[in-house]
């Protein structure tokens, strides 16, 4: 199986797209994710749509809005207060982890790697077999 973040953005007029890839998916959404982490001294929040694998060729989708949402606990802010209703709407809850920024990482894909690690070992999506 192949699980790769599809990056969609930082979260400002994407964040309408990531909402819409929930609710056109709502039957294949695994969680609905906020990732907080803090760059530059500003608490920000990166979020993620988890998809079921697809059945055939078994790749899993992660679409991320990274870092450009302010942290919802710190500063509350619409963009965050919409994909909390569309949470709500599809009956699922968000799911909130603390994580490293991307920015202490040399490549973007190796930030992906990391985060794909921690949702592994937090059973958030399957291992590989």
């Amino acid at each position: 199986m192949i699980q790769r973040f599809i990056e969609l953005g930082e979260g400002y007029s994407d964040i309408y797209e990531l909402i819409e890839i929930a609710k056109s998916n709502k039957n294949r959404i695994s969680h609905l994710m906020a990732l907080h982490t803090t760059i530059n001294h500003k608490d920000v929040t990166s979020l993620v749509v988890v998809l079921h694998p697809a059945e055939e060729g078994k790749f899993q989708p992660l679409y991320i809005c990274r870092e450009g949402i302010p942290n919802p606990v710190i500063t509350p802010n619409k963009r965050y207060s919409l994909f909390a209703d569309a949470a709500e709407e599809l009956g699922h809850t968000i799911i909130k982890l603390s994580v490293k920024p991307s920015t202490i990482f040399a490549e973007k894909e190796l930030y992906y790697q990391q985060l794909i690690g921690i949702l592994r070992l937090n059973h958030y999506i399957p291992v590989l077999n």
